[in-house]
C-alpha cells in the first residue's frame, strides 16, 4: 500500500489526552495520551480503515485513494 497523507483535526478532551478525527477519512476517530499518540493512533486507524474497504470490495475514501 502506497503512503499518503491525510488532514487530522486535534483537540484536546477535557479530562486529559487528545482527540484526532480528520475530515479526509469518515469515522476515524483516535484518542491518545499527547498529541504524537493521538496522531499515531490514527495514521494505523486510517491504514485499517483502508485494508477494510479493500477486503470487503467497498470505496476508499477519496484522500486514501490517490
Amino acid at each position: 500500500m502506497n503512503e499518503t497523507s491525510i488532514r487530522l483535526h486535534i483537540e484536546p478532551l477535557d479530562e486529559s489526552g487528545f482527540l484526532a478525527t480528520s475530515p479526509d477519512v469518515p469515522g476515524l476517530v483516535a484518542e491518545g495520551r499527547s498529541i504524537t499518540e493521538a496522531t499515531e493512533i490514527a495514521q494505523g486507524l486510517a491504514r485499517k480503515i483502508a485494508e477494510s474497504c479493500i477486503e470487503h470490495g467497498d470505496p476508499l475514501p477519496p484522500a486514501l485513494a490517490a
